[in-house]
């Protein structure tokens, strides 16, 4: 489906029916990559609407002229929501750079969001001022990546820490689909205003619904520090640190994220009833 939003037709599907849930993918993926680690959760869960969308110049979202800094892609997401979700309460699950536009969201739409998952969010947008740890893999698999394109091979060796096949399978599946298709040249203008303009962090109070922040040991892209200086923003938030586990610790270990989003979503619901 296609919603009109300030002239741009952002792409998005929805899946079941109950209390909504915003996904935000990263930079530069695309709704494939919250659908496919987000939806296992949901085969024996009813009473949610799931609503994944493509942000500007990635997946089947264009690029925009009127879009020139991460300012004006948190509008048009705000946008977005109170076109398709006029008034509502919602969920917000971001990951990445999706997961600095949900603060984002929370900031301006605090009233109306009843909860928020975190996935290996980008916290500090400076990549030099970001407190990571190096560049390591746990599990290799030479013979797989040598029987890949090349390409592929290199993208997957730059984010995977544990390199098997399921892995790159899922990370086939559900996230180089969005990297081949992204607007770079867009992209890039966006990455010289990367950081709002304002303290996106600074709440007019803390925010005292259920919160999941999902984080990796191992995650050399934002890393899991900085995180944990958001933590007394939220009095009702689980903290996780994932060993074996990347940038992309959903598909890594998917078991327990799995885990962690369930009981994040039973912790809304009981505060829902």
């Amino acid at each position: 489906m296609e919603c009109l939003v300030s002239g741009i037709p952002i792409y998005y599907e929805t899946y079941g029916s109950g209390v909504p849930i915003v996904a935000i993918h990263g930079n530069p993926t695309d709704h494939r990559a919250m659908k496919g680690s987000m939806e296992p959760v949901f085969a024996n869960r009813p009473g949610w609407q799931r609503i994944y969308f493509d942000l500007p110049g990635m997946g089947r979202t264009p690029a925009s002229e009127q879009i020139g800094s991460t300012d004006d892609i948190l509008d048009l997401v705000l946008e977005f929501i109170e076109t398709i979700l006029p008034r509502q309460h919602f969920l917000l699950v971001g990951e990445s750079f999706g997961g600095y536009l949900s603060r984002g969201v929370l900031l301006r739409k605090f009233e109306q969001v009843e909860g928020m998952a975190l996935i290996c969010p980008l916290i500090v947008p400076d990549v030099q001022k970001r407190d990571r740890p190096p560049r390591t893999v746990l599990v290799e698999n030479p013979h797989l990546l040598t029987s890949l394109n090349s390409a592929d091979a290199e993208l997957f060796r730059s984010v995977a820490v544990v390199q098997d096949r399921d892995n790159w399978e899922r990370f086939r599946d559900e996230i180089l689909p969005g990297i081949r298709v992204a607007d770079t040249t867009f992209l890039h203008t966006i990455s010289q205003h990367y950081g709002y303009s304002f303290a996106v962090d600074h709440l007019p109070q803390p925010f005292s619904k259920p919160v999941m922040i999902f984080t990796a040991r191992q995650d050399s892209m934002v890393g899991y520090r900085d995180a944990w200086h958001l933590l007394e923003n939220y009095p009702r938030a689980t903290f996780a640190v994932l060993d074996r586990a990347g940038h992309n610790a959903h598909n890594e270990q998917h078991q327990l994220f799995n885990a962690l989003l369930g009981n994040w979503l039973d912790r809304v619901q009981e505060v829902l009833k």
